[in-house]
């Protein structure tokens, strides 16, 4: 019987690390072209190079190098929010038992 459940159990706790990464790797809300339009919309520069970063779980960072109009070079950063994926039914935050506020009792 252990022989059994042993594979069963690794293959349900594959599958729970799987769904959670799954769930961390949203894409950003704002797109690195976008990013780069901006960029270059807002310094009337030359777009050198641009790189997406993940900055935590639900945050990225693009790095847009930009050569000014005035020959400087500079690193332009757009921050921006993970894409919200669909909505889940199930909320994390503390549900309140008698349908009022969320402030925990002490």
């Amino acid at each position: 019987m252990k022989t059994i459940l042993r594979p069963l159990i690794w293959l349900l706790a594959l599958s729970a690390g799987s769904s959670a990464w799954a769930a961390q790797s949203n894409e950003p809300a704002m797109s690195l072209e976008q990013a780069v339009n901006q960029v270059q919309h807002e310094t009337g520069g030359k777009v050198l190079s641009a790189q997406t970063v993940r900055r935590g779980r639900s945050s990225f960072e693009h790095r847009v190098k930009v050569l000014t109009p005035t020959g400087h070079v500079r690193v332009v950063t757009v921050t921006t929010e993970a894409a919200k994926g669909p909505a889940s039914g199930d909320s994390t935050k503390n549900p309140s038992s008698d349908g009022g506020s969320n402030k925990e009792k002490h």
